[in-house]
């Protein structure tokens, strides 16, 4: 029997999985696009990967800080890594029923037995206290698969959930980069407006003083007043969006918005090189897309354990133990008892429920292909609409640029004939204004390039490979090992 039992354990029923075969493309479309173009020659990513911790490549140090404290504090990291740890203790389960239940059950009662006299009649007998320590045991035959394929599938649950908690982490440094260069570029605003309320002040100080000396009119006062007091209505409103983005990363990072303050500071907002690699290497680069592949593989062994249910189960049973009248006739021979033997059962009818299980584990089986493919086809998009941005961006930067040159141009000249009488003030005021909306501009659209490259980054994995996914050996340890990345 035991034989037997071995032999056919080797086998399992269920659809073979077969892992998805990578994209075989050379080059992503934006890189052919964005090739001998000025615009994008200072921010074209070499051909290589992102390594490691990938925020250094910013080479801002405040930035490395915030980014150590995501995986220590973050909550939504913390939740991600519970949940791993629970997948984990379901392979555990999973993989001890591969192996025998022994139970014990002991007891001691007092049984009381009538005893019959030959006249029928019953007479009395003293209670006699029974003393019974069994043991028993019992192990299911994995004739066809069916245990061993569950352990896979929560395997397989396991490394989609490891990879769910890179995915975590990965957005939540992203968006920590995200805010933080938008909270830079909140300090920028807040320079460029005080050098412009500075100058505005100068100005107004300037009407008044031709107001009072008869060469202007009250009118031009009244004009250089309006756009001062505006202008630092629009400064002090930047304080809002500032305060917002510092309580954000206050939350990102795990700290009470309260006690959290970062100091104002203007930093350079230029993007580093980013090493893009090649597209047939971005869907071992994801952490959602392989979760997304585990998933998968899953659902095909699900598929598997619900096939193995048209099968037999076949059961080795046994019982043995010590029973007496006292603890002390334990040990003599006639007091052990023991029985054992295989059982096999079989459902013979069940209108359907087996064969409508089957359809719906290769139901759900499909729908994670077409997750799978969806996450990949994100992937690719994702990573074209920032090459695509950082590219257009280059070249609308350069432009801005020298629209605000422009701008001060054409302010200077309008003051110089101001001056000397040929224009009213307005024109003054018109190109001011035009010279302050332009170089907001040109701040906006580095903030722009700035986010797009941490998007970039974040699109392309941060760094992450499917390598790092825990192994089932690792999965299936006592104890949690430590989660890639930390």
């Amino acid at each position: 029997m035991m034989a037997s039992v071995w032999v056919w354990s080797g086998c399992a029923v269920g659809p073979k999985y077969v892992k998805p075969p990578p994209f075989d493309l050379a080059q992503y479309k934006e890189l052919a696009a964005a090739a001998g173009t000025d615009a994008w020659r200072l921010a074209h990513p070499s051909d290589d990967t992102v390594r490691g911790r990938w925020w250094e490549v910013f080479g801002d140090a405040r930035l490395n800080t915030l980014e150590e404290q995501v995986s220590v504090s973050n909550q939504n990291v913390a939740a991600a890594t519970a949940t791993f740890v629970s997948a984990r203790a379901l392979v555990r389960q999973a993989r001890s029923q591969l192996f025998p239940v022994v139970t014990t059950t002991p007891s001691a009662a007092s049984v009381r037995s009538p005893f019959v006299t030959s006249t029928n009649a019953p007479a009395a007998t003293s209670p006699i206290t029974e003393y019974v320590w069994p043991f028993d045991a019992s192990w299911q035959a994995d004739l066809w698969g069916k245990l061993r394929t569950t352990v896979k599938a929560n395997v397989y649950g396991a490394q989609a959930s490891a990879a769910d908690l890179e995915n975590v982490r990965l957005t939540v440094q992203a968006e920590v980069a995200t805010d933080y260069y938008q909270l830079r570029a909140q300090d920028a605003l807040v320079q460029l407006f005080d050098q412009t309320v500075a100058a505005y002040r100068d100005s107004l100080g300037i009407a008044q003083v031709q107001f009072q000396t008869g060469l202007a009119s009250d009118e031009t006062v009244a004009q250089a007043e309006t756009q001062l007091q505006t202008t630092e209505a629009q400064a002090t409103q930047l304080g809002i969006l500032r305060a917002q983005y510092e309580h954000a990363m206050a939350m990102l990072t795990g700290q009470p918005a309260t006690s959290f303050t970062l100091p104002a500071e203007v930093v350079p907002l230029v993007p580093p090189p980013i090493p893009v690699g090649v597209p047939s290497q971005l869907v071992e680069r994801r952490p959602d897309v392989a979760a997304a592949e585990r998933r998968m593989a899953q659902a095909n062994a699900q598929v598997g354990i619900a096939t193995a249910a048209f099968f037999p189960v076949a059961t080795l049973g046994g019982s043995a133990g010590v029973e007496a009248t006292s603890i002390a006739s334990w040990f003599l021979w006639p007091a052990r008892f023991w029985s054992a033997g295989p059982a096999l059962a079989e459902t013979l009818f069940d209108a359907g429920l087996r064969r409508a299980t089957v359809q719906q584990s290769q139901a759900a089986f499909d729908e994670t292909v077409a997750s799978y493919r969806g996450a990949v086809l994100a992937a690719f998009q994702q990573v074209e609409d920032n090459l695509s941005a950082l590219r257009l961006l280059s070249a609308e930067i350069q432009q801005q640029d020298g629209a605000v040159t422009s701008a001060a141009r054409n302010l200077q000249l309008a003051t110089t004939r101001y001056t000397a009488g040929v224009d009213p003030y307005l024109n003054v005021i018109t190109a001011q204004t035009a010279l302050l909306a332009n170089q907001q501009a040109a701040i906006t659209l580095r903030v722009d390039q700035m986010t797009a490259s941490v998007q970039l980054i974040e699109a392309l994995g941060g760094g992450w490979t499917t390598s790092q996914l825990p192994p089932p050996p690792q999965i299936a340890a006592p104890e949690a090992p430590r989660a890639a990345g930390q």
